[in-house]
């Protein structure tokens, strides 16, 4: 049971919503255009932002639904949960479906954390909402709301298990953005 919904949650997570919707709704391949991500933030450059925005939710609950149901399946088990979210993760990351070439996770994390760390989840897309409106660097934003989310998840939530995750994935979207973060060394970041 383990090993199989850490299976089913990178599946769940290789789903490149991103990829499939902006094709069927404007024909259009997001690896080629904007920044070449299949995430929300190229889509919503791409095609727009209520496609966008659409993207945005999918790719949540692509983390968050497999995490619940890891927590009905595995109860009292958090390593498990965490692990679950984390294969989402790397589904998002590195679908199998794409050559292991995915977007950067932010959204799937997101799903992942509302389920495991609700109040933390809220205060990262508080920070990542903010920091859009003001900079408009979604980059910015995501890192800020990953940093946020992981001290307010050790600030109110236990077990302790959950909150670690969270520092798990600031550190993976550390490295997904590396580019990103190239980019505003050199202050070339794309805008929203």
């Amino acid at each position: 049971m383990h090993a199989l919904l850490v299976v089913a949650a990178y599946f769940s997570g290789s789903v490149p919503f991103g990829l499939l919707l902006a094709r069927a709704v404007a024909g259009k391949d997001v690896r080629t255009e904007g920044s070449g991500n299949i995430g929300a933030t190229n889509v919503a450059r791409v095609v727009g932002k209520k496609l966008g925005a659409v993207v945005l939710v999918l790719d949540a609950l692509k983390g968050a639904l497999p995490v619940v149901a890891a927590q009905q399946l595995l109860p009292g088990e958090p390593l498990w949960h965490d692990a679950v979210g984390l294969a989402a993760f790397f589904g998002h990351v590195f679908p199998v479906w794409l050559k292991f070439k995915g977007g950067k996770g932010v959204a799937t994390a997101l799903g992942v954390l509302v389920v495991l760390l609700p109040w933390a989840a809220l205060a990262g897309f508080l920070v990542w909402v903010t920091v859009l409106a003001i900079w408009r660097v979604s980059s910015v934003g995501s890192l800020a709301g990953a940093l946020v989310a992981v001290g307010v998840g050790f600030a109110v939530h236990r077990p302790i298990e959950y909150p670690a995750v969270a520092v798990v994935f600031l550190v993976l979207m550390l490295f997904t953005h590396r580019s990103n973060l190239q980019r505003l060394i050199s202050r070339q970041e794309n805008r929203v």
